[in-house]
C-alpha cells in the first residue's frame, strides 16, 4: 500500500496545527517533519517542541526526519515528543548501528536516509534491522527542488535487496515528488512518497494526494525502461 507523508515545510507555518489537520483530513497517513539544524544542512526547521505542539491535533504516523549533525543527541527528545518513525542521514553517524539501537529503544520506529549521492554500500549491513530506508531524491535542505531521476536506480536496487533478503523494510523517497514522479518512484520498489509543495501548494488538497497515490505505475515504468534503452 502507498502512503503519502505530506512535509509541513511547504505548509503555512502561522498555523501548522491547522495545516497538519488538513492533509490527515484528505487521506495522508503520515506526517513528515524535517528537523534541520543549519549546519548538516543549510536551513533551520523546528525542534522537538513544536512535534510535542501537533502531537495533541492528530493521532497521525509522524516521520521525524533528521537532517542534523550528532542525531544521536535528539532521539529522546524527539521520541518523547510524539515520534512514531525516527530518521537519521548515514552521512552523520560514526556509530549507525548503535542509533538504530537508540531509536527503537525508545519505542519508535528505525530509518535511516542516503543523500542522491551517497551508496547503499553505506547501509548494507543496517538493513535488517531497519523499519524503513528514506532515499532523497534531491539533496536535502530545501523544498521545491527538482527530481534526482538517476535516484530510480538506487531505489530499483533498494528493492530487489529488500525482497531478496526478506526484510520488513519500507522504502521512503523525499524530494520532487508529484503525480509524474510519484509514477516512476513506485515502480521503482517505493511504498512511502513525501510531497511537500505538490499537496499544500495544491487548490484541492484532497484531490492532490489521491493523485499522487494512483499514478499510473505500469505505463509510466515501461516509457521509463525505454528511456534507458
Amino acid at each position: 500500500m502507498i502512503k503519502i507523508a505530506p512535509s509541513i515545510l511547504s505548509a503555512d507555518f502561522s498555523k501548522l496545527g491547522a495545516e497538519v489537520q488538513r492533509v490527515v483530513a484528505a487521506g495522508a497517513e503520515y506526517i513528515h517533519i524535517d528537523v534541520m539544524d543549519g549546519t548538516f544542512v543549510p536551513n533551520i526547521t523546528i525542534g522537538a517542541p513544536v512535534v510535542k505542539s501537533l502531537r495533541k491535533v492528530t493521532d497521525a504516523v509522524f516521520d521525524v526526519h533528521l537532517m542534523v549533525e550528532h542525531p544521536e543527541t535528539q532521539i529522546k527528545a524527539f521520541a518523547e515528543a510524539g515520534a512514531d518513525i525516527i530518521c537519521f542521514h548515514i552521512e552523520t553517524a560514526k556509530h549507525p548501528h548503535r542509533i538504530v539501537q537508540e531509536i527503537h529503544d525508545a519505542g519508535c520506529r528505525a530509518a535511516i536516509a542516503l543523500n542522491p549521492g551517497t551508496s547503499l554500500a553505506m547501509i548494507e549491513e543496517l538493513l535488517q534491522d531497519l523499519d524503513m530506508v528514506l532515499i532523497m531524491t534531491v539533496n536535502p535542505g530545501f523544498g521545491g527542488q527538482k527530481f534526482i531521476a538517476s535516484t530510480l536506480d538506487k531505489i530499483h536496487m533498494l528493492s530487489h535487496t529488500i525482497h531478496d533478503m526478506g526484510y520488513d523494510c519500507d522504502i521512503e523517497v523525499d524530494g520532487g515528488i508529484n503525480e509524474e514522479t510519484a509514477a516512476l518512484v513506485t515502480s521503482a520498489g517505493a511504498n512511502v512518497l513525501v510531497a511537500g509543495s505538490a499537496v499544500y501548494g495544491a487548490p484541492d488538497v484532497q484531490k492532490a494526494i489521491a493523485a499522487i497515490r494512483a499514478a499510473e505505475q505500469p505505463h509510466v515504468c515501461h516509457d521509463h525502461a525505454q528511456e534507458e534503452e
